[in-house]
Order: structure tokens, then C-alpha cells, then sequence
């Protein structure tokens, strides 16, 4: 190793923010996806003919995950072996990960609570599904403000 190459451990943070874009976007996902659906089911009972009208918030909850997946191939397909690859651009990375990957946690919880509430008020009352909705894209969009920085960081050159 030369005195002007990067540490041989450059790549770990690289590694680490990848892993932190799908491993915490996909936490948000299952949960925003699992509470949602415990909504669906309960409100399944009183209301069957809304179960489709209701998987809305299980869907957007998926979407989520995508953003992780998303920035994890991106940083993935960015990293190289060579000196090329500086411990800045793998702060960069982690950075990406860790913004993509925490802000779609975040949104998964909100997309969660608001789908369990949100379908069981609008199985007792249907008006209750626009204002659900636009509550919904609020907190999906959390996640969307995630991937646009780790966009940005991601592909930022050193």
C-alpha cells in the first residue's frame, strides 16, 4: 500500500451505506406494510367490498423499500477496487444510505399508522378515504426527500 492510496478499510463505509439504503427502508416497509394490513383485516369484517379500495396504503408502503433498493444498487455499482475509490466518497455513500434508509423507516412508520387508522375510520364512514389518502402522500413523501439527497450524495464526485 502506497502512502497515497486510501486505507484498505475505504470500503466498509461504501458497504455500510448500501446495507443501511435497503436494511432500513425495508424496516419501514414491513412495518408500514404489516400495520396497514392488521387495518385491512379488521376492517374487512364489517366491510368486505372495500378490501381493494383499501390496499392503497400496503402499496405505498412497498414503495418505499424501492427507494432503498434504488440507492443500494446505485451505490453498490459505484464502488470500485481501485484507488479510485477515496474514504470521501465512501463517507458519501454511508451519508446516502443512511439518508435514503432512515427517512424511508421513518415514512414507513407514518404510512403504518395513518393506513391502519385510515381504513378502519373509512370503513364506518367513506369520506374518510381522500383525507387518507392525501395523508398518505405526505408521509410516503418523507421518504421521497430521502432519496433525493442520497441521489445527490451518491453521485457526487469527489
Amino acid at each position: 500500500m502506497s502512502s497515497d492510496s486510501p486505507p484498505e478499510y475505504v470500503h466498509f463505509f461504501g458497504v455500510m451505506g448500501a446495507t443501511s439504503a435497503i436494511v432500513f427502508s425495508a424496516f419501514g416497509a414491513a412495518y408500514g406494510t404489516a400495520k396497514s394490513g392488521m387495518g385491512i383485516a379488521a376492517m374487512s369484517v364489517m366491510r368486505p367490498e372495500l378490501i381493494m379500495k383499501s390496499i392503497l396504503p400496503v402499496v405505498m408502503a412497498g414503495i418505499i423499500a424501492i427507494y432503498g433498493l434504488v440507492v443500494a444498487v446505485l451505490i453498490g455499482s459505484n464502488m470500485d477496487n481501485t484507488d479510485a475509490y477515496t474514504t470521501y466518497r465512501s463517507f458519501l455513500h454511508l451519508g446516502a444510505g443512511l439518508s435514503v434508509g432512515l427517512s424511508g423507516l421513518a415514512a414507513g412508520f407514518a404510512v403504518g399508522i395513518v393506513g391502519d387508522a385510515g381504513v378502519r375510520g373509512t370503513a364506518q364512514q367513506p369520506r374518510l378515504f381522500v383525507g387518507m389518502v392525501l395523508i398518505l402522500i405526505f408521509a410516503e413523501v418523507l421518504g421521497l426527500y430521502g432519496l433525493i439527497v442520497a441521489l445527490i450524495l451518491s453521485t457526487k464526485k469527489s
